[in-house]
């Protein structure tokens, strides 16, 4: 049976001619700059440190709580993805789901408004996060898939880059937008200050805002293919597809199959990164709320401008070596944070800007990768399995920055040893680097392939 299709015949999904064009590549990058304030905002610098806050009860019991929800959450995207990935592509409204789970999101970061700092409020808060990600996961396949309508082999890498990058550039500005706004005056926009948490509570409002008014110029540029309407299936005939999905894969494209297994594995610890590091920045580092604010925003910037530049490389070195060397460097760069977990601020500043440098890069190589090897027509299938895969095993870096906590406690007998969680993370990345080196590009298969 023969592997991934060669060079010689590079009949993928991307438009041959890039036909996208840069208005359209900028109105598709818009959904990544619009969407961006769940990631940046919710799950990273402001919601997670807040619901982490001693408002809610202690480090590591919030801590615990939060790794717990987004492993759940996790689970139930590889448990969902699969069909509604399938309903996309059978449907060919992709683009109309897109829409419709983009709403959603708003409305959910919106929701968070509702709660208030206390230790009553927290499975409600807990919740509502857990259910945007799953929310903001299943739209980011959509997302992915409609990469075909603006970009071409020959600047696919810059495409996904520049989109990458748009979205930690609009993360800079509404963190910032947020903090002089309402978070850092003592007295905020509209009167707003932080008696009983307002300034972070209107803060989601905002973000729910932002998100349904900058995705806009995305669906003005992207539109569905007119398709023959499919008949509906149940639930366990859409595993059954999926399942013949994979075996086909298996069939015409193994190496694709492993680099869905790879990049399950490091996209898992490139988001246990984000997930967690303003987490630690907090509470391992001592950084007050408004250092993580202003932290994440110059983080935004690095990381917005070295995905852009990584995405120039990506076209000329291949997305697979961008991937190897960002992960290796976080490896590094993680065990560094670890061993100066006691040097205070300044560490983190360091070593954390240091690794926003690699997360994005390797996430939009990702992408340009598994984009350059889909054929033609079956982008939402690919990408739903991309979905599906990674949160098969999204469970893996929560569930090891939890168990690492709890095993630091034990080796050292102290009671806060969150900073151990970030070896948890670095070991789910080692494990995706592993996997990922034996993984060969189209370019490097000359021939069939057998196994």
């Amino acid at each position: 049976m023969s592997d991934v299709t060669t060079p010689a015949e590079p009949i993928t999904a991307l438009r041959a001619e890039g036909e996208g064009g840069r208005g359209r590549i900028i109105g598709w990058a818009m959904w990544d700059w619009g969407a961006q304030p769940f990631n940046t905002v919710i799950t990273t610098f402001v919601f997670a440190v807040y619901i982490t806050s001693d408002s809610f009860g202690d480090t590591n019991t919030t801590s615990t709580a939060l790794a717990i929800s987004t492993a759940v959450s996790g689970l139930l995207v590889a448990l969902l993805a699969p069909v509604l990935g399938q309903n996309s592509d059978r449907s060919g409204r992709g683009v109309r789901n897109l829409r419709l789970q983009t709403w959603l999101l708003a409305v959910l970061s919106a929701s968070l408004f509702f709660v208030k700092p206390e230790p009553g409020f927290l499975v409600l808060g807990l919740v509502l996060l857990g259910v945007g990600s799953i929310v903001s996961e299943i739209a980011s396949v959509n997302y992915n898939a409609s990469i075909e309508q603006v970009a071409s082999p020959s600047n696919v890498g810059r495409v996904s880059g520049f989109g990458w990058g748009m979205g930690y550039l609009g993360g800079i500005l509404v963190l910032l937008l947020l903090f002089f706004l309402f978070i850092d005056p003592e007295v905020g926009l509209f009167g707003v200050t932080d008696t009983d948490a307002m300034d972070i509570r209107v803060s989601m409002l905002v973000c729910g805002l932002w998100i349904l008014l900058f995705t806009l110029p995305t669906f003005a540029v992207l539109k569905d293919t007119p398709k023959e309407r499919a008949p509906r299936i149940g639930v366990v005939a859409s595993y059954k597809l999926v399942w013949a999905s994979l075996r086909r894969l298996w069939s015409v494209s193994r190496h694709t199959v492993y680099f869905l297994g790879a990049s399950a594995l490091f996209r898992d610890g490139l988001a246990g990164v984000f997930a967690f590091g303003a987490v630690l920045a907090a509470g391992t580092f001592g950084m007050s709320a408004g250092e993580v604010i202003i932290f994440g925003a110059v983080a935004n910037i690095v990381a917005g401008i070295a995905t852009m530049l990584f995405g120039l490389l990506d076209d000329v070195l291949g997305p697979k070596r961008v991937i190897l060397i960002s992960l290796v460097a976080l490896c590094v760069l993680g065990l560094a944070i670890f061993a100066l977990h006691d040097g205070g601020p300044i560490i983190f500043w360091t070593l954390g800007l240091a690794m926003t440098a690699f997360v994005g890069p390797a996430q939009a190589a990702s992408r340009s990768f598994l984009a350059r090897v889909i054929p033609d027509g079956q982008s939402g299938e690919i990408f739903g399995l991309y979905a599906t895969t990674g949160r098969v095993v999204s469970f893996l870096s929560p569930a090891a920055f939890g168990l690492f906590i709890w095993i630091g406690a034990l080796v050292t007998g102290e009671k806060d040893t969150q900073y151990w969680g970030i070896l948890g993370i670095a070991l789910v990345l080692v494990a995706g680097l592993a996997v990922l080196v034996p993984v060969k590009t189209p370019q490097e298969q000359v021939g069939p392939q057998a196994g």
